[in-house]
């Protein structure tokens, strides 16, 4: 990997004012309500004072400060993996001028009064929001704690707190050199009253923001005392794994239970309406205990549904159905010129953590106590009072770090399923879900279906574009009040709706078709740009090609009056070498270029697809425009990480239906890039003093259709179905044919043949 901030992208740029107001009202990005302008603040400073039983200087809900100076800091947004807890912690840090080195983070508990996530309308974490809406909200909170540290330090001096500075915990009292710690000052700056708006360091001061600062999860990964999920133990704790419908919708009818109760170590078996647990002394006891149970499961309505017919279902919905508008600017249809058109399909997908989903539940008469990770720890208490019966105040959620997120542990069935079994023992019990099981019983990401063409001018250039996308959504479920009034998913628009090209006429709109009963869909990392963006920056350079126009040179064309996109766009094209020098036959550059989660990205793949059509992945190059950077480590590792996720997706991934059941169950038939496959890959960053935009999910958005064209560009094959076909790719598939099917025990007849599809011309 290399990570480079380029000195000559200077330029600071002005956000698209349009694409601005489509972040203020749709997508993840905004989620679930609008601001409407209001400054929302998390806990702060409405519900800043904690109960007496906290630390002695509690001044809001993120600041904790004890006598013996040690500082705690309660992160809002949960760790996954992404580097939330480092970016939060350095946001307060910085303005309460005290080291990562010095601090403690933990997890907030559920408490949505204090926690709640303005742009996502609950105590969650997702949509790439954390850094963009912690900004202001934390660093104000950091540095109200300093100002009532100092103003204690002061009364005590009797000096005016501007003659006083702090660094590394300590309050100094610049003219006569004393120095009290944070410690020392807790008692008495608890006393006081928190300032209503506390001033913020002038950027040029920040001693943390912008350095490449180590994670703070990263000792206790190495050391083995940071806690996931997988590894709680609680005192007498048996083991669970469970089995549900392998139909969605089907029940559960019979169990014969004879052999399993036979097994060594298998304590007993718990029935639920869909599903069977088997409870064992350790895994491996339940694991075997499951296999020998002789299950009878009634299909439902969905036993006979095929992927085949989801997507005839989902192309007639496309056809026949009512769209509901997203955006449209101008009058499309009457526009003349050259029109290209294209139909796009994109699979369902798992989320394949690699953590599998685990809770462990002690239900008692008069309490439940969940130990989890989850990014939505407030509505595990609700699915467990929902379960138990019992008030709020009566159940425990330990939220911990979790091996992986991705959207799928924004959905609590798997904990309301552990509370349903525990409720049905007596003593706590930890549900693990096998790999198989987590795969079969995911909350898949939508297939789509998308009809897109647009009408290009004598020069080429879009004078008219139309994308109908065709799909479930996700938040119609989720949040269903955050649906637009005219039914509108924003989701499932976002990255569509707003390009950032200049096209002077557009309608983009959805057609709303949900899955069937029982198969329930959800957010997967990069959300609606995930799968808009691959249609857009495909067709985009279709269009491209169909106009005879370098892929890039025609998109800059196209950016000449959105500078950031501009920036990123230039920044790529000069690193990555685009246009210069010829490659080798069936090798081929690729690129994409977007502004999800308000940062703007241009990625360009370098590909080289084998005459037997395998896709070799030869390097990437990522420019990033992600506004003001808090730690230029954790862009590199996001845009590293989710490329990656999103080149397995494209190459690999895909989840199938036959008799209503998923046919994928394990790593070997949903796979993942292996390390040896992935390319090297270089990131730069454009320096901007922007607000932050969201980085944790833009590397998967970009990765499917810089991959896509990269391959158009080695092989002439437009992809405009994922997971990739390669057998599409195959350079002579007579010869090919020829050598898989040869018996011939002569070895270089095979050579002579494989040779043969080598030397044919591109």
């Amino acid at each position: 990997m290399t990570l480079r901030v380029d000195r000559a992208q200077e330029e600071p740029g002005l956000q698209d004012p349009q694409r601005r107001e489509w972040l203020k009202r749709g997508g993840l990005v905004v989620a679930f309500i609008s601001l409407g302008g209001a400054r929302h603040v998390w806990g702060f400073p409405e519900h800043a004072r904690l109960d007496a039983d906290h630390p002695q200087f509690a001044p809001n809900a993120f600041v904790r400060v004890n006598r013996d100076g040690s500082v705690q800091l309660v992160m809002p947004s949960i760790e996954m993996g992404q580097g939330a807890y480092t970016g939060q912690a350095t946001l307060l840090a910085e303005e309460l001028d005290v080291g990562l080195d010095q601090i403690a983070v933990e997890h907030a508990p559920p408490n949505r009064k204090l926690y709640t996530n303005p742009l996502l309308g609950d105590q969650a974490t997702g949509g790439s929001t954390t850094i963009r809406f912690c900004w202001t909200t934390l660093r104000d909170a950091g540095a109200a704690a300093r100002s009532m540290l100092v103003a204690a330090a002061a009364q005590r001096w009797k000096v005016d707190p501007g003659q006083c500075t702090t660094a590394h915990g300590v309050v100094t009292h610049t003219p006569s050199g004393r120095t009290l710690s944070y410690g020392e000052l807790a008692d008495a700056a608890g006393q006081l009253t928190p300032p209503a708006k506390a001033p913020l360091k002038d950027p040029k001061q920040f001693q943390l923001i912008g350095k490449s600062l180590r994670r703070v999860d990263t000792p206790g990964k190495v050391d083995g005392t940071l806690a996931f999920g997988m590894d709680i133990r609680v005192a007498g704790m048996k083991v669970a794994t469970v089995q549900a419908s392998p139909t969605f919708g089907g029940k559960l009818v019979s169990v014969d239970e004879t052999r399993a109760r036979a097994i060594p170590g298998v304590i007993d078996v718990v029935k639920l309406d869909n599903a069977v647990a088997v409870i064992g002394e350790h895994f491996w006891a339940a694991k075997k205990g499951l296999e020998a149970l002789d299950i009878h499961w009634d299909p439902g309505a969905n036993g006979a549904f095929t992927t085949e017919q989801l997507f005839k279902d989902l192309a007639d919905a496309s056809e026949h159905g009512t769209p509901i508008l997203g955006r449209e600017v101008g009058q499309v249809g009457n526009v003349k010129g050259k029109l290209i058109s294209a139909t796009y399909q994109l699979p369902m997908l798992a989320h394949a953590t690699m953590e599998p989903l685990n809770t462990t539940v002690h239900v008692r008469p008069d309490a439940c106590e969940i130990w989890v990770g989850t990014q939505v720890p407030a509505r595990c208490v609700d699915v467990a009072m929902k379960v138990t019966g019992l008030p709020a105040e009566s159940i425990q959620v330990h939220n911990q770090y979790m091996g992986g997120g991705f959207g799928r542990r924004l959905f609590e069935d798997s904990v309301e399923q552990a509370v349903a079994i525990a409720k049905q023992v007596a003593y706590p019990v930890k549900v693990i879900w096998t790999r198989e099981e987590d795969i079969a019983q995911d909350r898949y990401r939508a297939a789509y279906y998308d009809r897109i063409s647009a009408t290009l001018d004598d020069q080429g250039r879009p004078q008219a574009w139309t994308d109908r996308t065709t799909g479930a959504s996700v938040m119609a479920t989720f949040a269903p009040g955050a649906m637009g009034k005219n039914g509108l998913d924003p989701d499932l628009v976002e990255c569509a709706a707003e390009l950032p090209y200049a096209i002077p006429n557009l309608r983009v709109d959805w057609v709303r078709h949900d899955m069937p009963t029982g198969l329930h869909v959800g957010w997967w990392r990069g959300v609606g740009p995930t799968h808009n963006v691959f249609v857009v920056e495909s067709f985009i350079d279709e269009l491209a090609h169909a106009a005879g126009k370098d892929p890039a040179a025609y998109r800059r064309d196209l950016v000449s009056d959105n500078p950031r996109a501009r920036g990123v766009l230039d920044l790529a094209i000069q690193k990555s070498g685009w246009g210069s020098g010829s490659l080798p036959p069936r090798h081929g550059r690729g690129i994409a270029l977007a502004a999800p989660f308000g940062s703007f990205l241009c990625v360009v793949m370098e590909v080289e697809v084998s005459p037997q059509g395998e896709v070799i992945m030869r390097r990437a190059v990522a420019a990033v425009d992600c506004g003001t950077v808090i730690n230029p480590n954790t862009v590199e590792a996001q845009i590293q990480g989710g490329l990656v996720y999103g080149w397995s997706a494209a190459l690999y991934s895909g989840i199938t239906l036959k008799h209503g059941a998923v046919e994928q169950r394990n790593f070997n038939d949903y796979r993942v890039l292996r390390m040896n496959q992935t390319p090297p890959t270089e990131v730069y960053l454009v320096p901007s003093t922007e607000t932050p935009g969201g980085i944790g999910e833009t590397g998967t958005v970009m990765a499917m259709p810089s991959l896509a064209n990269a391959i158009f560009a080695a092989t002439g094959v437009r992809l405009r179905k994922l997971p990739i076909d390669t057998s599409a790719l195959v350079q002579d598939k007579h010869a090919l044919d020829a050598v898989l099917s040869s018996t011939t025990p002569d070895p270089s007849a095979a050579s002579d043949a494989l040779a043969a599809i080598v030397r044919t011309p591109t």
